[in-house]
């Protein structure tokens, strides 16, 4: 089964500010009773976002400008914490197709990508640049360009960093390692077969 090949992801952005942001933060453990991811995306950041009432806090991800966001933008060492593939799964579930921030945390950002989700790094100066455009032209589409390494905004072009090995699985359309288990089955079994022990 072929894959779609990421080297573009355009849509609105929105910035989710804070260094560590863990994955507890992105989807608190209590919400992780599901049997499939399905349903996640409802309570992203959810401890963030709303009271112990349920009452909406000020928060960017409530505010009704950035309701049409698919780009997130944070700090450093995004997704840090436990390895829980919850958090990536509920930034899929919400409509998130990438996330711009200073770095990322390792099994997070390998989770990211295996869902087709760009995690693309930005220099600090640079971020903050990128913010106050997203926070100045709400309605403008932002473009994070894999095949360029560049991100795009109202006449804006700013260098972003992508790891190769992500990048190449990203714009081959080879990012989801079950898909590539699957497509390679016969070549499996045929080796599985010529083992001895097996």
């Amino acid at each position: 089964m072929a894959l779609e090949k990421i080297s573009m992801v355009e849509g609105k952005g929105v910035y989710v500010p804070g260094n560590d942001i863990d994955t507890d933060r992105i989807i608190p453990a209590r919400f992780m009773k599901c049997i499939t991811f399905d349903g996640l995306g409802e309570y992203l950041f959810h401890d963030v976002r709303y009271d112990e009432n349920g009452g909406k806090k000020d928060h960017s991800l409530n505010n009704p400008m950035f309701s049409q966001a698919s780009i997130m933008i944070s700090d450093t060492n995004f997704g840090c914490g436990s390895s829980r593939e919850h958090a990536p799964q509920s930034l899929f579930r919400a409509g998130f197709r990438a996330i711009i921030a200073g770095n990322f945390a390792e099994i997070f950002f390998g989770n990211a990508t295996n869902l087709g989700i760009p995690c693309v790094s930005v220099e600090n100066h640079e971020r903050k640049r990128l913010i106050e455009l997203v926070e100045q032209l709400p309605d403008h589409d932002l473009s994070v360009d894999i095949a360029s390494l560049k991100i795009r905004l109202g006449g804006t072009e700013i260098d972003c960093g992508l790891r190769s090995g992500a990048r190449d699985s990203l714009l081959n359309g080879t990012w989801d390692p079950l898909d590539e288990l699957l497509t390679h089955r016969d070549s499996i079994n045929r080796t599985a077969d010529s083992l001895g022990y097996v």
